[in-house]
C-alpha cells in the first residue's frame, strides 16, 4: 500500500529553533531516509521551498493570473513529503512517527493513502 506523508511547517516555529535543534532535524530526517531505503519502504521524498516564494496560478476569464503564494491564510504550510510503500497504515503512522518534525509543537505530520497514482513513481 502506499502512503504520503505530508509535513507540515510554521515558517514561524521553524524560526524560533536554535541552530543546533534545526541540525538535529536534518540529521533526523538524514537517518530517517537511510532506514526508509533499507527496509525498501521508501519511494521518494521532496522538500518544498519556504511558501514566501510560492506562485498561486488561477484563471479568471480564460486567462491565467498569477499571484505570489502562499495562497492560504494559514500558519501552516506544506513543507514536504515522503512517498512510502508499506504494509499497511499503521505501518504508515508508526514511520510518521520517527519524523523529527512529529516531536516539535506547532509542526505537523499527515499521512493519507494513496488512492489513485499513475507515472513513473507507481509501484
Amino acid at each position: 500500500m502506499q502512503f504520503v506523508i505530508s509535513m507540515y511547517i510554521n515558517p514561524a516555529v521553524l524560526d524560533a529553533l536554535t541552530d543546533a535543534e534545526k541540525a538535529a532535524i536534518g540529521e533526523g530526517h538524514g537517518k530517517f531516509i537511510e532506514a526508509l531505503k533499507r527496509s525498501g519502504e521508501l519511494i521518494t521524498t521532496q522538500a518544498l521551498v519556504d511558501p514566501s516564494q510560492a506562485a498561486v496560478v488561477s484563471v479568471r476569464d480564460g486567462q491565467p493570473v498569477v499571484t505570489d503564494g502562499p495562497f492560504l491564510e494559514a500558519k501552516e504550510h506544506l513543507g514536504g513529503f515522503y512517498l512510502l510503500d508499506c504494509e499497511d497504515r499503521d505501518r504508515a503512522i508508526e514511520l510518521a512517527a520517527q519524523i523529527p518534525d512529529a516531536a516539535i509543537e506547532g509542526l505537523g505530520i499527515e499521512v493519507r493513502q494513496v488512492m489513485f497514482a499513475d507515472g513513473p513513481l507507481e509501484a
